[in-house]
């Protein structure tokens, strides 16, 4: 174990003994009460422990031991998806009036980068001051998309959270769109459902979608909507509403964060706190948009490290990024990078107690 800054400590260790964990390792970072560990397969924050108002300890995110569950399909426990987080209309994207064909995950879209998109490799990784940094080269043409992508994601800790930073370079134009897809449950993970859990959200409008996802044009107002989380309210307060962007028995949607600063500073996209506990989650980025999921297809076939079996709201995903399908959308931010660009992006997970 190393002393990686002034409270800071990180250790490595390998992810399992045997088999095809033996290849993966697990980077645990500790400072002060939190402590959040990251394995080099996809690149996920795989667990983060926080107290409570009374001081107790508990592990906040959907997570298990069992490769095969943190990748099975739309899950996606705690990994970096990419190159492109969410979806991508008919599997095929067109630059520079180039079209190329992706691979597809099925319904007509990309999801996530394809089938064997970020989530699904094995990265490589080295401390950094307060945490790690993982390292991953995505050849031209991976999925179908162009370029030969080089990235980089870096998680530190501190006393109030984790910084993840996200860095990318192409040598010819493609669109790169990242995120992390970690579940929340402020209460514990296997503790139930996030439905009473209040959930503030710093955007005006979101993107409604079509049956297979894909927004379908421009951004709509959340106010007298189920999608207004302007101030505070449960997240099950009306995700049983008879809306028609409810079709899929919760949120699955983008909503369009209010400006963010031209110099790159993150700022708040979203507040979650946990009345039962006092925890809270602020999550501040440097991105224009942040995806809502709240695992409305869960229904109990993966056992947690808890040893409950996730069902329906088991956790919600917060998930920073830029709008789906942009590449088809002129009026969103774009998300084309180009060589001699920099792709950047930063997010804050901060915990704390109310009150």
């Amino acid at each position: 174990m190393t002393e990686s800054s002034e409270t800071t400590e990180v250790s490595r260790a390998q992810f399992a003994t045997g088999g095809a964990g033996a290849a993966i390792e697990r980077w645990t970072l500790r400072n002060g009460p939190i402590t959040a560990s990251v394995l080099t397969l996809g690149a996920t924050l795989h667990t983060l422990t926080a107290p409570d108002r009374t001081g107790a300890d508990a592990q906040l995110l959907l997570s298990t031991e069992e490769l095969g569950a943190i990748l099975g399909p739309a899950r996606n426990y705690g990994t970096v998806v990419g190159r492109y987080a969410n979806r991508i209309a008919d599997s095929r994207i067109t630059v520079d009036g180039e079209e190329h064909q992706l691979a597809s995950t099925g319904g007509g879209v990309t999801l996530h980068g394809g089938p064997d998109g970020f989530a699904h490799r094995i990265w490589t990784a080295e401390e950094v001051p307060g945490g790690v940094r993982l390292h991953l080269h995505s050849p031209d043409g991976d999925q179908g998309f162009p370029g030969a992508l080089e990235v980089w994601v870096s998680y530190t800790l501190d006393a109030g959270g984790v910084t993840i930073d996200y860095r990318a370079t192409t040598n010819r134009p493609t669109v790169v769109n990242l995120t992390n897809h970690a579940y929340f449950n402020l209460s514990g993970e296997g503790s139930g459902d996030v439905l009473g859990h209040l959930l503030t959200l710093d955007a005006d409008q979101y993107t409604p979608v079509d049956e297979r996802l894909i927004p379908y044009g421009p951004c709509e107002p959340v106010a007298g909507t189920p999608f207004d989380f302007t101030t505070a309210r449960p997240i099950g307060k009306a995700i049983h509403d008879e809306h028609p962007q409810l079709r899929a028995g919760g949120y699955d949607h983008n909503w369009a964060l209010r400006p963010r600063p031209a110099d790159g500073t993150p700022t708040r996209a979203a507040f979650l706190e946990d009345p039962v506990t006092g925890r809270t989650l602020e999550v501040l980025t440097t991105e224009p948009g942040i995806q809502v999921f709240t695992a409305n297809s869960f229904r109990g076939a993966v056992t947690g490290a808890s040893g409950a079996p996730y069902g329906r709201y088991a956790g919600v995903a917060l998930e920073t990024q830029h709008y789906p399908d942009s590449p088809h959308q002129p009026s969103y931010p774009s998300t084309e990078l180009r060589p001699g660009e920099e792709f950047r992006s930063t997010t804050v997970l901060r915990l704390g107690v109310a009150g």
